[in-house]
């Protein structure tokens, strides 16, 4: 027998058609939807969707037996995996199957409405079930400091009193996504509990969903703590990260979002609006945009490149594909290769990106990587970013040098612009720069982007 877990969203959507929620989150009103995951299915439906109000219903039905074949053997409590909660309130498996259905809402992304992702719109959630732990304050002490106004009512057992559960209601202003970041970082959170193992990846993903809201939250070593199952090493990594301690100098400029994330989001931005469904990543490090294009079913052939085993090792990791689908591991390969030597593995991909890469090689085998690539690979679409050295003045414990032990060199604007229009004109490609992270009127901004066309490619249409 499969027993439901629910979550409800509501909204007026001020001035427009409440409706257009359907839009953010990429599921039609009128349809029902349902999607395996973890131990059960996930259904998205629409109790009301209407000029007036809209509300989505996530409903989760899990599998009792399916559960306890995946719980971990052992423990003093024979009955264990079979007698519990998972079934019946808000934990991680809810998290996880909201992260499922609504991957693409969670990113922020919606082209038929574009202008909805940003707007704050009045929102209700609703979780009829959520674990508090025995602490009942802590549902209000995890959202109130985000601007929701908390309501928790906990639950009573007719015979024995007060539970360790309650009603949940939530009311506020908020984006869509980052709504839906929150629930999914904050139900395992109240949860204290995952019902999967928790690797260096989980730190990935906190900082994803947590990064514009988490370092500012007065309870996010909890939060950390509890999302982490209490795993120190990770705690403290992911504490480092989040507040800039330890970090690369430029991680820490840009705003709220760490800079690898917006350079990360812009390279995936420029692929889709190119319409790229082929690409090969090199100097892949460890894998984090891989990761991204893997999330993303738009990119149907993914390549990874490094001459670095042990990064190779790390992008394994970070993929997590021992948990990835057959469909999903099927899109993605790591190879072992030398960026200044031609690859005929290399040859058929629609784009090339260079992320962070040329300035970890000596500037005299700059030649050798601009053969391997534009000359040899041939791609229609190369996307290469470098840092801007200019911007290393905002750094004063690195004014004159560079950010990193292993970068041979960086390229000032004047530079770097004289080095990808000779590129561009001797390979056949057009080039357009910019750059990425916070601008300084003087100095520029902290990352520099190159995008070269391939002159005799088609143009680049991405499908509606």
């Amino acid at each position: 027998m499969l027993v439901p877990v629910l979550l409800t969203l509501s909204t007026t959507m001020g001035e427009r058609p409440a409706s257009d929620l359907g839009f953010l989150l990429h599921k039609h009103p009128d349809r029902v939807r349902s999607f395996g995951v973890t131990a059960g299915e996930a259904h998205v439906f629409y109790p009301r969707a209407d000029e007036h109000e809209c509300t989505v219903a996530l409903l989760l039905e899990t599998d009792p037996i399916e559960l306890a074949r995946q719980a971990r053997q052992g423990g003093s409590w024979a009955l264990g995996p079979y007698v519990n909660d998972r079934p019946y309130v808000a934990s991680s498996l809810l998290a996880v199957a909201l992260g499922r259905v609504f991957r693409t809402a969670l990113a922020a992304r919606c082209e038929a409405r574009p202008d909805l992702v940003t707007r704050a719109v009045p929102l209700r959630i609703e979780l009829p079930a959520v674990p508090h732990g025995g602490e009942p304050e802590l549902p209000r002490r995890l959202f109130e400091p985000l601007g929701w106004e908390v309501e928790y009512e906990v639950l009573r057992d007719p015979d024995w009193g007060g539970t360790r559960h309650g009603r949940l209601l939530l009311r506020g202003e908020h984006t869509v996504s980052e709504t839906l970041n929150q629930l999914y970082v904050l139900l395992p959170v109240l949860d204290d509990a995952k019902h999967y193992w928790v690797g260096q990846e989980e730190i990935d993903k906190l900082l994803r969903a947590g990064g514009a809201w988490l370092a500012g939250h007065p309870e996010r070593e909890l939060i950390s703590g509890r999302y982490l199952v209490h795993a120190r090493p990770l705690v403290d990594e992911a504490l480092r990260r989040l507040t800039g301690d330890g970090a690369e100098p430029e991680e820490r400029t840009g705003g709220t979002r760490p800079l690898a994330a917006q350079r990360r989001a812009t390279v995936l931005e420029v692929l889709r609006s190119r319409g790229v469904r082929t690409v090969a990543d090199l100097g892949c490090g460890d894998g984090r945009l891989l990761r991204d294009l893997l999330d993303d079913p738009e990119f149907t052939d993914v390549l990874g490149v490094d001459v670095s085993s042990r990064a190779l090792r790390a992008a394994e990791r970070t993929l997590g594909l021992e948990r990835r689908s057959e469909r999903e591991r099927q899109r993605i390969r790591l190879r072992q290769s030398a960026l200044t030597y031609t690859d005929s593995g290399l040859l058929g991909y629609e784009a090339v990106v260079l992320m962070e890469v040329v300035e970890h090689l000596d500037r005299e085998r700059l030649p050798a990587l601009e053969h391997a690539v534009f000359g040899h690979a041939r791609p229609a679409q190369v996307v290469l970013t470098t840092p801007n050295s200019e911007y290393n003045e905002r750094y004063p414990d690195l004014a004159g040098t560079v950010r990193h032990p292993d970068h041979r060199f960086e390229f000032d604007r004047a530079g770097f612009e004289e080095w990808i229009s000779r590129v561009a004109e001797e390979h056949g490609y057009t080039v357009t720069s910019s750059g990425i992270g916070e601008h300084d009127r003087r100095l520029g901004q902290p990352t520099q982007l190159a995008v070269f066309t391939r002159s005799d490619a088609p143009s680049p249409t991405a499908e509606p």
